[in-house]
């Protein structure tokens, strides 16, 4: 049986343009279940293919429920960290800094090692917390899989599942981002290359994303690295009045651009989306500090205040973490190589930078967290409202 394919809008070549939030093509095959994979030949050119993307337009899941949350990182009482860092391997694990505040990389030590090591897995989640991103090189990660790789993350925290994208057959809290070395893929890169994309993962949700695991499955030498900034630091230098002023305000984020940019192109949408209201400033568990929680991609309105003001207001703050370089770092993306960061405390976009089509594939696991507080007394609190 054959299944008429749908199209959007076509691109000036007049190609048809991809469908979906993270696109598929003419080219890829749909049965006549609605179950969508791309064509063996990029399956020859993977390290891994299992980590390539399906979709399936049955698929719908139930939106997400409130439930208690622990950070891991809260249960660490030795801040040396001998779990993850045993004396007997220090002098092979080699820590560096990318700036005095924020982020680190590591080589040396296998985050596949941690399997069944809880402690040590406690000690990472602190480490996380305490530096924002951690950039783990010579990784073998991904050659372990996609369910080895999201039974690791969901230790930290109940896994999500992105509303539009694809993801490895079977493993649905797997969002895989996937770039085609095609010129149908490269124009769809040119043609949002001076959009804004900085944001924190799925801030629309009840509870959003905790950690961020995002494996490099395939890349380029150079391009497409992802950029950081530190809403800790970027809360610190406003002003004592304003920020006090800051910790009245709640902020309206939402998912319903994200779905319907799927929506209109033909693509999947795995679950109505939703809309919800977080604190302006929430504190850390981990931390016990405060953080500027706005953010371009997902934030649309402080509560309570008029159209204009909110937007000034909105434009000032995610401009914060956007325009000052001394609050960001950057990280390359190299084989094997896993980027994980807190996105309580960064905000992160990609730089569209490639000259040329290319193949960039990664894979991110996403451990969901605790309803943002804006005082961690209301920490799973069920009825607590911003």
């Amino acid at each position: 049986m054959t299944v008429e394919k749908k199209y959007g809008a076509t691109l000036a070549s007049g190609k048809p343009r991809p469908i979906g939030d993270h696109p598929y093509f003419v080219e890829d095959n749909e049965d006549e279940t609605g179950f969508i994979t791309i064509p063996e030949k990029y399956h020859k050119l993977s390290s891994y293919p299992d980590f390539l993307p399906t979709w399936d337009r049955k698929e719908k899941d139930p939106p997400y429920e409130f439930f208690e949350y622990e950070d891991p990182g809260t249960r660490v009482k030795d801040t040396s960290l001998p779990n993850l860092f045993p004396k007997d391997e220090k002098e092979e694990i080699k820590i560096t800094k990318l700036s005095p505040k924020l982020g680190s990389e590591i080589t040396g030590l296998q985050l596949s090692s941690l399997i069944d090591n809880d402690k040590a897995k406690d000690e990472l989640a602190y480490l996380i917390a305490k530096r924002g991103v951690l950039i783990f090189r010579d990784q073998d990660l991904a050659s372990k899989g996609p369910k080895f790789a999201a039974k690791l993350v969901e230790y930290f925290g109940p896994l999500h599942t992105h509303q539009t994208s694809g993801h490895p057959k079977d493993v649905k809290e797997i969002h895989v981002v996937y770039r085609r070395p095609i010129e149908e893929d490269y124009a769809v890169v040119k043609e949002i290359a001076g959009r804004r994309s900085w944001h924190s993962d799925i801030t629309f949700e009840l509870q959003p994303a905790s950690y961020t695991f995002f494996l490099n499955i395939d890349s380029p030498g150079s391009g497409g690295d992802t950029l950081f900034a530190d809403t800790v630091e970027a809360y610190k230098r406003l002003s004592p009045k304003f920020r006090e002023f800051l910790e009245t305000l709640s902020v309206a984020h939402t998912g319903k651009d994200q779905a319907q940019f799927s929506g209109i192109k033909g693509g999947i949408i795995r679950r109505e989306p939703v809309e919800n209201v977080h604190p302006l400033v929430r504190e850390h568990p981990v931390l016990k500090e405060k953080i500027l929680f706005v953010n371009q991609g997902f934030s649309r309105r402080i509560v309570g205040l008029k159209r204009g003001e909110s937007d000034v207001l909105l434009d000032f703050l995610t401009g914060l973490a956007e325009n000052t370089h001394d609050l960001q770092i950057r990280a390359h993306h190299t084989p094997g190589s896993v980027v994980i960061w807190d996105n309580r405390r960064t905000q992160h976009g990609i730089t569209f930078d490639f000259d040329k089509p290319v193949l960039r594939h990664l894979a991110r696991v996403t451990a969901t967290g605790e309803r943002p507080v804006v005082d961690l007394k209301y920490l799973n609190d069920i009825n607590y409202k911003p």
